[in-house]
């Protein structure tokens, strides 16, 4: 991975770059930022830099023994940590595990590889992890002190890499307290957060800080321009509602909508026309997603009734839809305003929460709907 290879991120890339120059690279360093803006494929361009015994002035030299390594991930001193099934006793969260027959670290190699951009929810169904919350665990964290012991085989320095170091649960967080404060001599933690505050501070007061922003509009659409074949003018228009993502700007290229806007259509119109026995079949069809993915979906609730109401204030110049979206948008507006939007947004976060704490998703989508019915139509309850 080079840094060349990552959208944007100038002046974080040239950050990085100067405290190898400098030769002040702290020992913990932590990635964190929104999704879908580079964060993982900073790391992994960081780590080739510091193990490239060839480097260049802005990169490594991608022809030496450990830069070919590592660009397939296989280098024996770079290490990855990442979220897997919770409650087991032995690590299927650290590179080189095993579970039920599935090398959960080529499944991590192939997607990295194929998109460095991937999402939570992405890793989560290629693990097969369903409805369950994915979590890095103290047989990790053991595993992870083990290997960081251990003399390095090839390279002056080993990198770990912790992907969504959020998804640590405390007793992990807690086991790995003194190493990432006191690691062995050149060896070099590289957390990756899209949430801090699930961190625990005695773990973020030991990390660098380092914030990875959202992308520019034409930062996303001068590579979907030339490195996807898109067409400037559609290249502009996915840019500007991919929000600064990357990722997203990847998921919209085939799609004009977002894959959850049926399901928000037709609940829109359901609870409008108060079709209570219908309402409780679309929750049927919500609660058999995997947890990941209701919580998706309920993001991009939120999201598209944010761009409604700004619609229904005229402000068309700050909405981020386009295709079906902006044509519901358009059509729904006139129902959204000031006397029922508070109550529609804390109904999408309220289901948000239960279901990332593990609530029941049919209770916990029954409650919103109906909820929901009683403030979208045409004499809304405020």
């Amino acid at each position: 991975m080079f840094f060349s290879d990552i959208v944007g991120q100038e002046q974080v890339k040239e950050r990085l770059l100067l405290q190898v120059k400098e030769n002040r690279v702290p020992h913990a360093m932590l990635l964190a930022g929104p999704p879908g803006t580079g964060k993982l494929a900073l790391a992994v361009a960081f780590a080739q830099y510091l193990m490239c015994t060839n480097k260049n002035e802005n990169d490594s030299c991608g022809v030496c023994p450990a830069c070919k390594k590592v660009s397939k991930l296989i280098h024996p001193d770079l290490h990855f940590v990442y979220p897997g099934k919770a409650g087991k006793e032995k690590s299927d969260t650290a590179d080189g595990a095993t579970e039920a027959g599935t090398d959960v670290l080529a499944i991590w190699r192939k997607m990295l590889l194929e998109n460095p951009y991937m999402s939570e929810t992405d890793w989560y169904d290629a693990i097969d992890l369903n409805n369950k919350q994915g979590m890095i665990n103290v047989a990790t964290a053991s595993e992870v002190i083990r290997k960081l012991s251990l003399k390095s085989y090839e390279s002056d320095v080993k990198v770990m890499i912790i992907w969504l170091a959020e998804r640590m649960n405390v007793q992990a967080s807690n086991k790995l307290l003194k190493l990432i404060e006191e690691p062995p001599a050149k060896t070099f933690f590289i957390l990756v957060s899209e949430n801090t505050n699930l961190i625990l501070k005695t773990i973020l007061s030991r990390t660098q800080q380092v914030y990875v922003p959202p992308l520019t509009a034409s930062e996303i659409a001068v590579v979907l321009t030339e490195k996807h074949g898109i067409a400037p003018d559609k290249a502009r228009d996915i840019a500007r509602i991919s929000n600064g993502s990357f990722y997203e700007a990847l998921r919209l290229i085939n799609q004009n909508t977002g894959e959850y806007f049926e399901q928000y259509r037709n609940l829109m119109r359901l609870c409008y026309a108060k079709r209570y026995i219908d309402l409780l079949d679309w929750v049927d069809d919500i609660s058999r997603l995997g947890r990941e993915e209701q919580k998706e979906f309920l993001s991009y609730s939120l999201k598209l009734t944010r761009e409604s109401l700004m619609l229904n204030m005229g402000l068309d110049d700050i909405t981020y839809l386009m295709g079906d979206e902006a044509d519901f948008g358009k059509k729904f507006s006139p129902f959204l305003g000031p006397a029922n939007v508070n109550q529609i947004t804390k109904a999408f976060s309220h289901a948000y929460e239960c279901i990332a704490q593990n609530g029941n998703p049919q209770i916990t989508f029954a409650d919103m709907v109906f909820s929901l019915s009683k403030h979208i139509g045409p004499n809304p309850k405020t």
